[in-house]
């Protein structure tokens, strides 16, 4: 379509792209001489070079000192430095430039009546003082997140140094948190920061980006990778060769998952129906990456059958599981064919197989069916109903 049939500001950037290129050609052609470079190297990457010392912003490539961007088409990259990259332009509610404005080089230029640096503050405020201040209260209910001024039901951030540091709908995102406290630089320079969260660039890590790593992607990838082909068994994340397990330990010590790649899982030493115990094993065994290694006199995967039965392993589950594919319902202990319910004393659960749990009638407050009605269970499903009384 033509500049004409484009939506608001586009006509304005087509201008733009074509004068671009026609510049450059221009000044491409006033420097060089049957095709060689007038210019030495050193004047030409000098006149490329852009104030934070990138050549071509580190969108394109320096020929005789001019920048040949990666690309010219709309929403591309273009400018003298290639610097002018439209998709990069604020947003609000999701949308750029709020839709009441367009985007100029990472810029909105906003319609009439609007301004702000995503156009999403009106000049003239038909909201009451009170309906504004209820629009730009965060989930916690603080106006603005404490980090900025609330103006027609929008939050204006707090950035005095014009960094634009301080973001969100609610002000809620401060990039500071990013910042190099040796050089000032976001991310140390190499990488993006999103909300106080830096996601580096490949070959750096750290909270700050600020570690290079000396390996390579693919090699990082590879001394990550576990045994069954997983990067850090799917419970860990990959940084520079080495992993990084997640802890799932509520108490914040050493965790449940360790190893070279994650690959040692010790949750799987714990009874289902006690995940954060510090009992291993049913107490009979030692857990050696998730495995356990029973004491003498005990069996089964968590050393929770003692051989004195008369029962088999497999006769013992049998008996505990009932109606159920977990034994005692996952609420209980099995042991010769009985189930001990989990946690011991605890009335509310109980049953043959512990396929009683009264727990799912209580409120809030611990009062069972709002102290107005009795609960009834049934053995062969685990839900619970309250039925008022007198029915």
């Amino acid at each position: 379509f033509s500049p004409l049939e484009t939506p608001h500001g586009f006509a304005v950037k087509y201008q733009q792209i074509g004068l671009s290129i026609m510049e450059g050609k221009l000044k491409l052609e006033l420097r060089q001489v049957g095709g060689v470079c007038k210019l030495s190297s050193e004047s030409s990457l000098r006149r490329c070079r852009t104030p934070d010392g990138k050549i071509c912003s580190g969108r394109g490539e320096c020929d005789c000192g001019v920048c040949i961007c990666q690309a010219t088409d709309p929403e591309k990259f273009y400018g003298p430095h290639c610097e002018c990259h439209d998709w990069v332009c604020a947003t609000h509610n999701e949308k750029t430039c709020n839709d009441r404005g367009y985007c100029d080089c990472g810029k909105c230029e906003c319609d009439e009546g609007w301004f702000g640096e995503a156009c999403q503050f009106q000049e003239d405020c038909n909201l009451s003082n009170k309906k504004s201040k209820e629009l730009c209260r965060n989930p916690q209910g603080v106006v603005c997140s404490n980090r900025g001024t609330c103006h027609c039901g929008s939050c204006m951030c707090n950035n005095p140094d014009e960094r634009s540091l301080v973001t969100g709908r609610f002000c809620e995102c401060d990039d500071s948190e990013c910042l190099d406290e040796d050089t000032g630089e976001v991310c140390g320079g190499h990488g993006q920061c999103y909300c106080g969260n830096c996601y580096c660039d490949a070959g750096w890590h750290g909270d700050k980006c600020e570690f290079q790593c000396d390996i390579s992607p693919w090699e990082s990838k590879r001394r990550c990778t576990s045994p069954d082909g997983k990067i850090c068994s799917n419970r860990g994340t990959c940084v520079c060769g080495e992993c990084t397990c997640y802890d799932v330990d509520p108490s914040g010590d050493w965790g449940d998952i360790h190893g070279d790649t994650c690959e040692c899982d010790e949750r799987s030493c714990h009874a289902t129906y006690d995940r954060y115990t510090d009992d291993f094993c049913s107490g009979h065994g030692q857990c050696n990456c998730g495995r356990c290694d029973c004491k003498e006199g005990w069996a089964g995967n968590k050393c929770e059958h003692p051989l004195s039965c008369s029962l088999s392993l497999e006769s013992s589950l049998k008996k505990c599981r009932g109606t159920s594919n977990l034994p005692c319902f996952g609420r209980g202990q099995c042991q010769c064919g009985q189930c001990t319910c989990h946690p011991p004393g605890d009335s509310r659960v109980h049953g043959k197989n512990c396929e009683c749990d009264d727990r799912q009638c209580e409120d809030l407050s611990g009062e069972v069916c709002g102290g107005e009605r009795t609960h009834t269970h049934t053995q062969t499903h685990t839900h619970h109903l309250c039925v008022h009384e007198g029915h």
